[in-house]
Parts: C-alpha cells; structure tokens; sequence
C-alpha cells in the first residue's frame, strides 16, 4: 500500500517538498532567536517543514491545474513569496519567532531574507520539475 500511495503525483511532490523544507528549516535556524519564547528545537522545524510542505503542495497542485497558470509557472515564485511574507508579519507581530542578528533583513518588507525567499524558491523549483518530468508522462494530477 504504501509503495502504490508513493507513486501517486500529489504523494511524490509533499514527499520532495518535505524533504527541501527540512534541508532549508534546518540551515537557516541559525538565523532566528527563538520560537515562542524557547529553544529551536528538532521537532519545531519538522512541523514546520510539514507545514510548508503542505503549502507548496497545494500551490503546486494549483499551477499544474489551472490551464492559465500552468503556462505561467514563474507566478509560483511570487504567491509562494506573498504567502511567506504574510505568515512573517504575523510571526513577528506575534512574537511567535525572532530574528538574530545574522538574519538578512529586506528593508521595505522588514522580513528575514531566507524565510521570504523559502516558499516561492522551493515552490518554483519543485513545479519546474514536477512539470517538466510529468509533461513527459500521461499521468495527469487531480
């Protein structure tokens, strides 16, 4: 059961984002200065990964759907930049993490570099790839 659910699109695309999310949660913890007030801990950036995985997955799912956008893969970038700007603004404004010194910060958008980059980054790459290997493929993704 579990190798036919791994050969489903949608499954193979989470699985690929998770993967990214944790390599990009894990480099740039170093970044931060707390979450909620306490350590940065393993488990912190597994939900975390999860939930952006889960983003991306939707995103994706998205753009590979919608005949308008699926010739416009590059929009993925900018909603995937849009949403993470959103949830910094409510993370700092909650106090929900902080930002260390080593942080590069964008100056209009008062948010950490690599947070803002992550989800539109990683969006994009995982739909360039998810498009350019399933164009090959008759399998369509519902």
């Amino acid at each position: 059961m579990i190798k036919k659910l791994l050969k489903q699109p949608i499954v193979l695309i989470f699985v690929f984002a998770l993967l990214l999310n944790l390599v990009w949660e894990n480099a740039h913890s170093l970044l931060y200065v707390h979450y909620q007030s306490g350590e940065i801990t393993q488990w912190i950036l597994i939900r975390a990964s999860i939930f952006d995985a889960l983003l991306i997955t939707l995103l994706v799912f998205v753009f590979l759907n919608v005949a308008f956008l699926k010739i416009r893969l590059w929009l993925s970038f900018v909603f995937g930049i849009i949403a993470a700007v959103f949830i910094e603004w409510y993370a700092l404004g909650t106090g929900r993490w902080a930002y260390n010194e080593l942080m590069p910060i964008i100056p209009l958008l008062k948010t950490g570099l690599t947070p803002t980059i992550q989800l539109g980054f990683l969006a994009y790459l995982i739909l360039y790839f998810t498009a350019k290997f399933y164009r090959k493929s008759p399998v369509i993704i519902h």
